[in-house]
């Protein structure tokens, strides 16, 4: 079964801008510009790089009804809702839909770990709650637990099903999940040193960290691919590979924010227990930002 793309291309995991007692939507209406104005594909709202994990049910909501309004419609919106508790992601799916937003990014449950057959429950749940688009995530490192090809194929046959973002550590795998699912779940690269690869096996984009700071660049790479220049979208993913090395030098997403509040695009605030970027990681980080300009 074919299904629609929620996009192709390029989509941003939003970093959330904090003030010291809040969310500074100020900044955040200049980052989705900024991500915009470059012509990014799709915006991901409330993601593991946006510190899903510590905001609460009411940020989030109040986050994914910004991001609709400040988009209006210019580029699909993606609400990260997914969690360890199906009954919260299910109100919290319902919500995003309710206020506009066009697909889901839904995360495996992580710490409760459950067995495949429960994860193909958990996303018909969440799909039954909001009745739009859900983007499975597979993000083992971060939950504990990925999404086996297998299963993969299973969530397929929902017709709400209409993405993997693949954050797995085996290639292999991600092969797998393209040749039993094919058109019937689009898969995404979610490691930015990855995109090329997964395009090269079928995939259809990247959900990207580094691209809240170079966001032509990785829309760029996407796109290049797509036309045909298999060699210079080699080129240019070579090229960006010191970034990503940098980008992982402590855990996402303290080295982009750092790299954010550079641009003078947020501030330099993270939600404990995520601390500051250490000043030799920074100048190592600034450093290998500034060679690619």
């Amino acid at each position: 079964m074919k299904k629609s793309l929620v996009f192709r291309g390029a989509a941003t995991a939003l970093a959330t801008p904090f003030l010291e007692n809040g969310i500074d939507y100020i900044a955040l209406a200049k980052m989705i510009d900024f991500q915009l104005s470059k012509g990014i594909d799709a915006l991901v709202i409330c993601g593991t790089t946006g510190e899903s994990a510590t905001l609460d049910e009411a940020e989030k909501k109040e986050l994914i009804d910004f991001a609709v309004r400040q988009v209006r419609h210019r580029v699909p919106v993606i609400a990260g809702t997914g969690g360890n508790d199906t009954r919260r992601a299910c109100r919290m799916s319902e919500y995003a839909a309710s206020v506009g937003a066009d697909a889901l990014l839904v995360v495996t449950p992580y710490y409760n770990k459950c067995t495949q057959r429960g994860l193909v429950s958990y996303y018909n749940d969440v799909a039954a709650a909001s009745g739009i688009p859900f983007i499975a995530y597979s993000v083992p490192a971060r939950t504990g637990m990925r999404i086996e090809p297998e299963t993969a194929a299973r969530i397929a046959e929902n017709p709400l099903a209409c993405g993997l973002k693949d954050a797995g550590e085996s290639i292999a795998d991600t092969a797998r999940t393209i040749s039993l699912c094919g058109d019937a779940l689009p898969v995404y690269s979610g490691n930015d040193d990855r995109i090329l690869p997964v395009l090269s096996l079928g995939g259809k984009g990247v959900i990207s960290v580094m691209s809240n700071i170079i966001p032509f660049e990785v829309k760029r790479l996407c796109a290049t691919f797509f036309d045909g220049d298999h060699d210079h979208a080699a080129e240019l993913q070579t090229n960006l590979i010191p970034l990503c090395d940098a980008l992982r030098c402590e855990v996402n997403p303290i080295p982009i924010k750092a790299a954010l509040a550079e641009m003078g695009l947020c501030k330099n605030i993270l939600r404990a227990p995520l601390a500051a970027l250490s000043p030799e990681n920074r100048d190592m980080l600034m450093t290998v930002i500034s060679r690619l300009e």
